[in-house]
């Protein structure tokens, strides 16, 4: 089994987080995932997301799963810790975990697949070795 690099990234919440019930609505965490990842890419890959583009090809996300553990209030940081859990022929499994800081309690984690795809066309494409290589790391 292969195992890859775990990064992290701080995050905050913002006021446009909060919802009804004065904690973080629940689709935000998604965004702190996207950000996350996106910063990641670029940081730790060497591989942003505008460098896919540039190549024609994006990102697709075909499978959201989180569970949820405790909440996340106003003003609250986070660290947004991410890893590529396996790859497929068209993509790859992104695991993650938000932990409440300072204390570092869990507040949810789960997993997104996706898809690499042709932007101009919309259809998955297969993953090439060399993107593949650049993200085992």
């Amino acid at each position: 089994m292969n195992v890859y690099s775990k990064f992290e990234t701080e995050l905050a919440v913002r006021p446009d987080d909060i919802d009804l019930y004065q904690h973080v609505h629940s689709t935000r965490y998604l965004d702190y995932v996207l950000a996350a990842r996106f910063e990641q890419m670029e940081r730790y890959y060497g591989m942003s997301m505008q460098d896919f583009a540039r190549l024609g090809l994006g990102w697709f996300m075909t499978t959201a799963n989180i569970a949820y553990k405790r909440p996340l209030g106003w003003g609250d940081r986070m660290t947004v810790r991410c890893w590529i859990e396996h790859f497929t022929t068209m993509g790859c499994r992104v695991a993650f975990e938000i932990e409440k800081l300072p204390t570092g309690k869990r507040v949810c984690d789960g997993f997104c697949d996706y898809m690499l795809v042709n932007l101009t066309t919309g259809r998955g494409v297969t993953l090439p070795e060399d993107i593949k290589a650049k993200y085992s790391i």
